[in-house]
């Protein structure tokens, strides 16, 4: 579990794809300090084990469901990724909870520069839409960050989409500092709201119970 903070941005070393798998290698000098085989780190959003671990150096095995899932396939020597530990029990819960299971991908379709802070559109997956909600939370590439605004696509070809606000620190601290449109970037939705449907028996095109 984790919180949505990055805690380092870490540098890709290396993707071996192997199959219809990969291995990962990041360098992280800083999250690797107090890590060991077996530990979890997210990647980006997407909770990874660590299976080696040498000179500040990890590396992660990334399956078929990760790789069809997120971004992670895409990744290439030299990328910058967001890197945080697994959260621990005595640690502030700073932004919200976040599983490290991304949902999807998006397109960041508009990115808007203000003088202290960005404001960036991504598209929404339409099966996801329903879990979003304005001045919800959202796990952007591993960032949490509060739902803006949100159009559902209601009107015939619309796409739904999503906005969220980008302050200095973000900025400065994570990869979304430097995504431009047309980037991809790994969703993960409030599980909370996920958990509510399913108390509810409800589900994509069924009514309230």
């Amino acid at each position: 579990m984790f919180t949505g903070i990055v805690e380092e941005l870490g540098r890709v070393v290396r993707l071996d794809v192997i199959g219809d798998s990969a291995r990962l290698a990041v360098d992280a000098p800083a999250v690797t300090q107090d890590a060991r085989a077996g530990d979890s780190i997210a990647v980006n959003g997407c909770c990874l084990t660590v299976a080696d671990l040498h000179d500040g150096v990890f590396t992660a095995d990334l399956m078929a469901e990760t790789l069809a899932r997120t971004t992670l396939g895409t990744l290439a020597t030299g990328d910058r990724v967001n890197l945080e530990r697994a959260l621990r029990v005595s640690d502030r819960l700073g932004g919200h909870v976040v599983q490290g299971h991304v949902d999807a991908t998006a397109e960041i379709i508009d990115r808007r520069h203000g003088e202290h802070w960005d404001l960036v559109r991504l598209g929404l997956p339409r099966d996801l839409a329903r879990y979003v909600a304005v001045k919800g939370s959202i796990a952007v590439d591993g960032v949490s960050l509060t739902v803006v605004d949100v159009d559902d696509g209601d009107a015939p070809g619309d796409t739904p989409s999503l906005s969220v606000g980008l302050i200095p620190e973000t900025l400065h601290r994570t990869t979304l500092g430097v995504r431009a449109p047309g980037d991809r970037v790994n969703l993960e939705v409030d599980v909370m709201s996920k958990y509510v449907e399913r108390l509810l028996g409800t589900s994509a095109g069924e009514g309230a119970a």
